[in-house]
């Protein structure tokens, strides 16, 4: 695997096993999605704007729902930007979905958050 920037964006280049190099889409972020949308649905609303290399929505391990976002790959960066001016701010299932470049992940510091070292006792 290979990591290289363009244009600010990070694209990731895999070695598929056939020798040739493939190059992992756009990842977009799907937000204010209803608990009942799927990854089929995900799937049918961005193919009008490209080929769609993945989709998905995330769901609660505990609960069985959505946790009313997700995220979908597109082919091109093109095509990306095409979906995000077609479908942000449209209304799908009754709500108005967010689309926008997935942010890369950063790991939070694991710092103190509160609370007190003992259990909450006071003396």
């Amino acid at each position: 695997m290979r990591l290289t920037g363009l244009s600010g964006q990070l694209q990731i280049h895999h070695k598929h096993l056939t020798g040739k190099e493939i190059t992992v889409g756009k990842r977009l972020y799907v937000g204010n999605l209803a608990y009942s949308v799927t990854h089929n649905d995900l799937e049918e609303w961005f193919t009008r704007y490209g080929r769609v290399q993945s989709a998905q929505v995330i769901h609660d391990r505990d609960m069985d729902h959505s946790n009313g976002y997700g995220f979908v790959e597109m082919d091109t960066d093109s095509q990306a930007e095409a979906a995000i001016r077609g479908l942000n701010d449209q209304e799908h299932d009754g709500r108005r979905i967010t689309v926008d470049e997935s942010k890369p992940w950063e790991a939070r510091s694991g710092g103190f958050v509160g609370g007190s070292m003992d259990g909450g006792r006071r003396e």
